[in-house]
C-alpha cells in the first residue's frame, strides 16, 4: 500500500524554500531519534545541492514511549520558533540528541539568546502543545509510524531514505516537473 501525505504542505509548516517549488520533501521526525538525526545531516547537504529546487517541511512526530525528552524537544523548537528561532533550535536539538533533558534544553536556549523567561512560560503554552499534536496526528494520517518518515510530492518515500536514494528521486521530480512546465 502505497501512503499519501493527508495534510499537504502549507505556509505556517516550517519550511525552508518555496511551497511553490519543483519538489516539496516533508520529513516527520523525532529530536531524539538517532535515524532522524543522521537523516538530519543527509537533509543540509541536498538543501544546498537542491537551493530553489526544493521546499523541505519539518513535522514533529516525537516518538515518546522510546524517546522520553522527544515531545519536551520538539515542544522546545515550538518556543524558540515564537521568538523566530525555530531552525537555529532545530540544529541544536539534532546536534544534541543524546542530551535533551529539560536543564539541557534550556542551555540550548540561552546558546541562543532566547528570553528564557518567555521560552519557559511557551514550553507550556497550550496552543503550541496543539500544533505538535496536529502534526502527530497529520502524520499518523499519512501511514507515518517511525522515524524518520518522508514524502516526495506527497507521496511517502518507501525506500531506504539514503542521500543517493533521495536524490535521484528528486532528480526524477524535478526533470518530471521540467518537462510538464516546458
Amino acid at each position: 500500500m502505497t501512503y499519501t501525505l493527508k495534510v499537504p504542505a502549507i505556509k505556517n509548516d516550517h519550511r525552508k524554500g518555496p511551497l511553490d517549488a519543483p519538489v516539496i520533501l516533508v520529513e516527520y521526525g523525532d529530536y531524539e531519534c538517532p535515524h532522524s538525526a543522521r537523516a538530519y545531516q543527509m537533509i543540509q547537504k541536498l538543501l544546498k545541492e537542491f537551493d530553489g529546487d526544493i521546499c523541505y517541511v519539518y513535522r514533529h512526530f516525537p516518538i515518546t514511549d522510546i524517546h522520553p525528552h522527544a515531545a519536551l524537544a520538539a515542544m522546545a523548537a515550538e518556543a524558540a520558533n515564537e521568538q523566530s528561532r525555530f531552525w537555529d533550535m532545530h540544529d541544536l536539538l539534532y546536534k544534541n540528541i543524546y542530551n535533551l533533558s529539560a536543564e539541557s534544553i534550556t542551555v540550548l536556549a540561552e546558546a541562543l539568546e532566547l528570553n528564557i523567561q518567555k521560552f519557559l512560560v511557551d514550553l507550556e503554552r497550550e496552543d503550541l502543545i496543539d500544533r505538535v499534536r496536529k502534526d502527530i496526528d497529520s502524520g499518523e494520517e499519512s501511514g507515518v509510524t517511525g522515524t524518520p518518515t518522508f514524502f516526495l510530492n506527497g507521496i511517502i518515500f518507501e525506500e531506504d531514505a539514503t542521500y543517493p536514494a533521495l536524490k535521484e528521486s528528486i532528480l526524477e521530480l524535478k526533470k518530471e516537473y521540467q518537462d510538464y512546465a516546458s
